[in-house]
């Protein structure tokens, strides 16, 4: 991101316009909706911009501009038409201190303008940096069609309330005061009876959220996926968006924490295999303390939280208490991973069914039924199995399993940063051992990497270099 979005408080500043012709007139438009204090400089200007001068909308200096023409000012607009002329007024208001816009020109700018969607006191700023005026163009259009120009009106209302709506606490039951005036009531009163109604339904809204009963807290427990942040469900997002606290674990990667809203308290609490880890019971008191508080809670697992997630054990702390919750199911990392390979986890002819199986749980290395998972044409998804590399191969060969059969190793499936292996059963203790693999690593037992996919990944790269 090379420019920051931010709003800058222009009300009583000045604003200063150096030019006269099209294009000074196409920026005064726009800041003519602001408050600021508008001058132009310029000896001759268009006709409309005579009218605002007479309308008292603005100040006009007919004349070239000179040095300290640009003091106390907080932006600056080069709108000359004239190349020559721009540079010479940009040189001038940089010296006097001010940030500076040469119309039409980004390397010259030291800050631009955006395509803004006006609902004021809702405003929506959309950039390209200039790379691409025409789709900025494109989703103004668009934003202008989605958004009524009623949402101005209550906004504008509810600004004026917010020191009212104090009076409920901070946190989940304000957030739902808000939700249901912006959501329901507000719009309901507007639409009956104008703007008029709006303020008497407002407070009508807070009496009843002041005095009724506490807003009972919930837990989600929500799959966060393989990694890639496109692969969330809208669901997903939507809690993250709506969520208190977030409880996550270790593999969920920062990209998708950003999803949650600012205001949203994050909680590390990660566990690393054989390693430093929190208690489970730590887990599931800490989520149940803060849902006791009211608050949204979500606990945001890796991949599919009702795979290999613990999830009953938390569900059960939930329910001890006395505090509902839901589900919202993921992406498990297999299905990213055999999509990574282009394969599929079942085929007619070759297998029926797939196991997922763990090579390792809270008792130490994972036992299976070997037997039966050693027979030919056989498919798994093995979590966790790094470590249990060793066990799970001579399992599977003491049963009579091939060492030719194929395998596959996926880390960090989804994300940027994947690496597959391809390697047989005999192969995977040594190849495993050579990848040195830091990231969460999938094992698919009976798969390899199809060869058009491989070959597709080879020209990727190609491109990308």
């Amino acid at each position: 991101m090379k420019h920051f979005p931010v709003f800058l408080a222009v009300e009583g500043r000045r604003i200063v316009v150096s030019g006269g012709g099209e294009a000074a007139v196409s920026k005064l438009r726009l800041l003519l909706k602001t408050e600021a204090r508008l001058t132009v400089i310029s000896e001759a200007v268009a006709p409309e911009i005579e009218a605002w001068a007479r309308e008292g909308k603005l100040c006009v200096l007919r004349r070239a501009m000179a040095p300290g023409d640009a003091l106390c000012a907080a932006l600056f607009y080069a709108a000359n038409d004239d190349a020559r002329e721009d540079v010479r007024v940009t040189a001038l208001a940089q010296a006097d201190g001010a940030l500076t816009n040469w119309v039409d020109n980004l390397e010259q700018s030291q800050f631009i303008t955006p395509a803004i969607v006006d609902r004021d006191p809702v405003t929506v700023a959309i950039g390209t940096e200039g790379a691409a005026p025409v789709l900025a163009r494109a989703i103004k259009a668009d934003l202008e069609e989605r958004l009524p120009r009623s949402l101005g009106v209550l906004a504008r209302v509810g600004k004026a309330f917010r020191k009212a709506a104090e009076a409920l606490p901070f946190g989940a039951k304000r957030r739902a005061f808000w939700s249901d005036y912006y959501f329901s009531s507000g719009p309901k009163a507007l639409d009956a009876a104008g703007e008029d109604a709006v303020r008497p339904a407002l407070t009508e809204l807070l009496e009843q959220h002041l005095h009724g009963d506490e807003t009972p807290g919930h837990v989600s427990f929500v799959g966060a996926g393989p990694g890639d942040p496109e692969l969330l469900t809208l669901k997903a997002r939507r809690a993250l968006h709506e969520a208190d606290v977030i409880i996550h674990d270790r593999l969920v990667p920062i990209a998708i924490l950003e999803l949650a809203r600012r205001e949203a308290t994050i909680v590390d609490m990660g566990k690393v295999g054989f390693g430093p880890s929190t208690p489970q019971a730590e887990i599931d008191a800490a989520i149940v303390a803060h849902a006791a508080k009211g608050a949204h809670v979500v606990r945001l697992k890796s991949g599919d939280a009702t795979v290999f997630g613990r999830l009953d054990e938390e569900i059960e702390a939930c329910v001890a208490a006395g505090i509902g919750f839901t589900v919202v199911p993921g992406i498990t990392s297999a299905s990213a991973a055999v999509a990574a390979i282009g394969q599929s986890l079942t085929r007619r002819g070759r297998n029926s069914s797939v196991r997922f199986v763990t090579g390792h749980d809270f008792q130490g290395y994972a036992d299976q039924d070997w037997r039966s998972l050693a027979e030919p044409g056989q498919v798994a998804a093995i979590y966790m199995g790094k470590r249990a590399a060793r066990f799970l191969q001579g399992r599977l060969m003491m049963h009579g399993a091939d060492g030719q059969t194929p395998m596959t190793l996926v880390e960090n499936a989804s994300r940027p940063e994947q690496n597959i292996i391809e390697t047989t059963l005999a192969g995977l203790v040594g190849d495993l051992n050579d990848a040195t693999m830091e990231g969460p690593c999938l094992m698919l037992f009976g798969l390899a990497p199809r060869k058009a996919a491989a070959e597709l990944k080879d020209i990727t790269q190609e491109i990308a270099l």
